[in-house]
């Protein structure tokens, strides 16, 4: 049950954010096994004065940074985030064409009874 959202500067092309969705979509699919309609995810757009990303921890980045978080179950391991961080850089590195440098993730793990999917009920509780 992930939730993502992504930002990213303003004025990409349709297809481009499609591709960004898919991708996503995709990696948690094959790193989290993710079952096959479970798609929670929203972009936002930022003007340039609204989105700064810097250069810090060694990472030269672009203007076509995406700044990506995920909340997921607190269930996952290290090897499953980390596999997922790499299959979300080369699927995005495939299309839309992102250097693995403008790809930033942030994996949020929530406690099962954080989550209400629906109908005002703790499913998972």
């Amino acid at each position: 049950m992930p939730l993502l959202h992504i930002s990213m500067r303003a004025g990409k092309p349709e297809a481009y954010r499609k591709a960004i969705l898919g991708g996503l979509y995709r990696a948690m699919r094959e790193a989290l096994n993710v079952p096959e309609g479970d798609e929670f995810i929203t972009i936002s757009e930022h003007s340039p004065a609204n989105f700064r990303c810097g250069n810090a921890y060694s990472v030269t980045r672009s203007d076509d940074a995406v700044l990506i978080q995920i909340t997921v179950f607190a269930s996952r391991t290290p090897e499953q985030k980390k596999a997922l961080y790499r299959r979300i850089a080369d699927l995005l590195g495939e299309n839309p064409g992102l250097r693995p440098e403008d790809v930033f993730v942030n994996v949020l793990d929530a406690p099962a009874e954080n989550w209400s999917v629906g109908n005002g009920i703790a499913q998972f509780a």
